[in-house]
């Protein structure tokens, strides 16, 4: 073994090709005048030759690419969102359906959650995550605080007949959550699906995947079928971009007015 001087760490930041690394070189020239530790490298490289920064940097370091020079001066871009929503809710017959199997349910949690996700439009995340204390009165209104993402929090209006479900859920408790599973314990996602897969089988709808966001998809397109404007549908369903909102108005559309019920009418006395 022959000992060798370790690097200096100005030269190893040297062949490094991040604009940071090469920014912070300059301000760790004072080590050059800090005695050298050494260390112990192997024999085999005792006659290397020194390398200087204006040497081009070892195989191990691999040069900069232009992404990497160009990546302070590239922003990050917004990914590519497919005009439509792929997720596709309830019509409005079945809207009607899963609403009478929820009320018409021994276990009143599930015509809560069904109100909840579907008549205040809430993620499912916010509908398991609310509580009793949530609950209260702000100007005449019975309301719901919602805390929705990034910790947002939002008072919520409760019609008359959600606000019948959640008090029948809540059924005289004082604290603890709204929604609750038989074993008494805070509804989540997992059960939430399986409740409503129950009540699609019961209300006799035929669904490849049913799912709690379906019920949140429904909130929206009900609501502009009822002739809420856009920009009102939006701020209830508290979208922050239009956009989303008009992918689920534009979902809904694809399907009810495609060309092919036109032709298949035009056709009719042939078909």
């Amino acid at each position: 073994m022959t000992t060798l001087p370790a690097p200096r760490p100005n030269e190893v930041l040297s062949c490094v090709g991040c604009p940071l690394c090469r920014a912070w070189r300059p301000g760790l020239d004072h080590n050059s005048r800090v005695a050298a530790p050494s260390v112990v490298w192997p024999a085999g490289v005792a006659h290397a030759q020194p390398w200087t920064p204006h040497q081009p940097p070892p195989s191990c370091c691999s040069p900069p690419t232009p992404r990497t020079r160009s990546l302070a001066q590239s922003p990050p871009r917004r990914p590519n969102v497919p005009p439509e929503s792929p997720t596709l809710g309830l019509s409005h017959l079945q809207f009607e359906a899963t609403l009478h199997a929820g009320r018409t349910s021994p276990n009143p949690n599930d015509f809560a959650l069904v109100a909840m996700l579907g008549l205040l439009g809430l993620r499912i995340f916010e509908a398991c995550g609310a509580d009793i204390a949530d609950l209260g009165e702000e100007h005449g209104h019975r309301v719901l605080k919602v805390r929705g993402k990034g910790g947002k929090v939002v008072l919520t209006p409760l019609p008359p007949a959600v606000q019948r479900a959640i008090e029948a859920a809540v059924a005289g408790r004082t604290e603890g959550p709204d929604l609750r599973t038989r074993r008494g314990t805070r509804m989540d996602r997992h059960c939430a699906t399986r409740r409503l897969k129950r009540l699609a089988v019961q209300a006799h709808i035929t669904l490849p995947r049913m799912h709690p966001h379906m019920l949140r998809h429904t909130f929206v397109t009900t609501m502009l079928d009822a002739g809420v404007d856009l920009r009102d549908v939006q701020i209830a369903a508290r979208h922050a971009d239009p956009r989303t909102t008009m992918r689920y108005d534009r979902a809904r559309k694809n399907l009810d007015r495609h060309p092919n019920y036109i032709l298949a009418a035009y056709m009719a006395s042939g078909t």
